[in-house]
C-alpha cells in the first residue's frame, strides 16, 4: 500500500505545483504540451496506484523478497483494507473517466453544432476568399476577426480591418487566426474546458481552461510575429475589437490580452521549428514521468526514515 500511496502523493504534488512552473515557460507551445501531458500523467499515475492496491503483493513481491525493508513497509495495513481501498478508488476513478468522456462528447457536439449554425449564416452574408483555411469577409466597419473550427475551418473577418489597420497588420491578424486552425487550437480549448469542468480537484485540472486559452493565443501570436513582426501584431491586438465573436470561436483580442501585450513588449525571439519540436518532446516526456519520479522520491524518503540503516 505504501507504493500506491507514494504514487498518489507524487500525483498530488505535480497537480498542485506544476501550474506555477508551466506558466513561466517562454514558449507557449511547449507550455501547452507540458500542461496537457501533465494532466494525462497524473490521471495515469493515479490509475496505476489503484491497480497496485488490488494486485496480489501489489506487483512488488520480487522486490519485497530481496529487501526486508519492503516487507515492513508493505504490511503496514491489512491486505483486506488495501484491496477494498483499491476497488473503491478504481471505481471512483472509472466513474470520473466516464464523466469526462460523456461531458467531452457533449461539449464537442454542442460547439460543433453552434459553429455550423454560425457558418450557415455567415456563408450567406459574407464573401468568400479561397485558401487552405478560407476567409469569410463581412461588410462592417468594426475591426473584428475570429476563427471557427470545421471541415475546413474558416477565418471570419470584417472590412473594418482594412479601414483601421495597415495591410501588414491585417495580414498579422489573419495569420494569427489561421494559426489557430492549423494548430487545432479549438479542440485543445475544448479539452481544457472539459478537464476543468469535470476534474476540479487540483490546480493543474482546475486552471486548465484558462491556461489552455492563454497558451493557444500566445502560440498564435508567435506565429504572427514570425511572419509579420512584433510591432504589427502588437498594434493589431490593440486595435481589433475584443467582443462580438461567437462563443465557439477564438477571437484575436478576447483572451489574455494583457498577458500577450506584456509578452510582445519583451520581444522574445521566436524558436526555430527544430528547437520547438525538441523542446516539446523533452517537455512532454518529462511531464509524463514526473508524477512517478515524485512518488519514487516520496517512497525513498519514507524508507530512509522507517528502515534501519544497513
Amino acid at each position: 500500500m505504501t507504493v500506491a500511496l507514494a504514487l498518489l502523493l507524487g500525483s498530488a504534488l505535480v497537480g498542485w505545483l506544476a501550474p506555477r512552473r508551466l506558466v513561466r515557460l517562454a514558449d507557449p507551445v511547449v507550455a501547452l504540451v507540458a500542461w496537457l501531458a501533465s494532466v494525462v500523467a497524473v490521471v495515469v499515475t493515479v490509475a496505476a496506484a489503484m491497480v497496485l492496491l488490488v494486485l496480489p503483493d501489489h506487483g512488488f513481491g520480487v522486490v519485497a523478497a530481496a529487501h526486508h525493508c519492503w516487507d515492513s513497509l508493505r504490511h503496514g495495513t491489512a491486505p483486506a483494507v488495501e484491496a477494498v481501498s483499491g476497488v473503491i478508488g478504481a471505481t471512483a476513478l472509472a466513474a470520473l473517466l466516464v464523466r469526462v468522456t460523456v461531458v467531452g462528447r457533449r461539449t464537442a457536439r454542442r460547439r460543433a453544432l453552434e459553429g455550423r449554425r454560425h457558418l450557415d449564416v455567415l456563408r450567406i452574408a459574407a464573401r468568400r476568399e479561397a485558401g487552405p483555411h478560407p476567409t469569410l469577409w463581412l461588410e462592417h466597419d468594426r475591426p473584428l476577426a475570429f476563427s471557427l473550427a470545421g471541415r475546413p475551418g474558416v477565418v471570419v473577418a470584417t472590412d473594418g480591418l482594412h479601414r483601421h489597420l495597415t495591410p501588414a497588420q491585417v495580414e498579422a491578424v489573419l495569420t494569427h487566426e489561421r494559426a489557430h486552425l492549423a494548430g487545432r487550437h479549438h479542440l485543445l480549448v475544448t479539452i481544457g474546458d472539459v478537464v476543468a469542468a469535470t476534474l476540479p480537484f487540483l490546480p493543474l485540472f482546475k486552471r486548465a481552461a484558462i491556461a489552455v486559452r492563454e497558451f493557444v493565443e500566445l502560440a498564435a501570436d508567435t506565429a504572427a510575429v514570425r511572419a509579420h513582426g512584433v510591432e504589427n501584431v502588437r498594434i493589431a491586438l490593440l486595435r481589433v475589437a475584443g467582443h462580438g465573436a461567437p462563443g465557439a470561436a477564438l477571437a484575436m483580442s478576447r483572451d489574455a490580452v494583457e498577458t500577450r501585450l506584456a509578452r510582445l513588449r519583451q520581444r522574445r525571439s521566436t524558436p526555430s521549428t527544430v528547437r520547438r519540436l525538441l523542446s516539446c518532446g523533452l517537455a512532454g516526456a518529462a511531464a509524463l514521468v514526473l508524477p512517478a519520479i515524485a512518488g519514487a522520491g516520496a517512497l525513498t524518503a519514507l524508507m530512509l526514515l522507517v528502515c534501519p540503516a544497513g
